[in-house]
């Protein structure tokens, strides 16, 4: 068989150098998305709720973890970082529209409610947090640049 692809199954590697386009709807999904967004950097300048479409959304300079897995280059992207069907959102330790303090996300959470609801919890550095009720669970990440070298050079390490 010749031909690109034919006869072999996808491999992780094929994804490289694709944009992420990731979409969670039950708790299982969200903890990959929470692994792709750790060390994410923002502001809350960069975070908005519009009550009206209930859409909770955050932009963000997302560490490449796929990429730094593989031993390539410290790299960042930037994402959106969306949360649907958001009814009310609760902060604590942020300053909101703080444009000037940069905030870094160590995980995204569910928390279940009842029928189906819930909030979601992103937890930040220090002791920043912001939750996220919502009627049902879907949270999107999606980058919307191209990659770049890490200012640092190097991957984020903490405990």
């Amino acid at each position: 068989m010749s031909g690109r692809g034919e006869g072999r199954d996808a491999r992780f590697e094929d994804g490289a150098d694709a944009a992420l386009r990731l979409r969670a709807f039950d708790a299982e999904d969200l903890t990959v998305i929470s692994s792709l967004v750790q060390d994410a950097v923002l502001t809350a300048a960069a975070m908005r709720w519009d009550r009206r479409r209930r859409r909770f959304a955050l932009l963000v300079n997302r560490f490449r973890w796929e990429e730094a897995e593989r031993g390539g280059a410290a790299e960042r992207v930037q994402s959106m970082l969306v949360i649907e069907d958001a009814m009310a959102v609760r902060s604590l330790g942020i300053t909101p529209g703080d444009g000037e303090t940069v905030l870094s996300l160590l995980s995204l959470a569910f928390e279940p409610g009842a029928e189906g609801g819930g909030q979601v919890v992103l937890t930040l550095a220090g002791e920043g947090a912001v939750a996220v009720e919502v009627e049902a669970l879907e949270v999107v990440l999606r980058d919307v640049t191209q990659p770049w070298a890490a200012p640092s050079g190097r991957q984020p390490d903490h405990e």
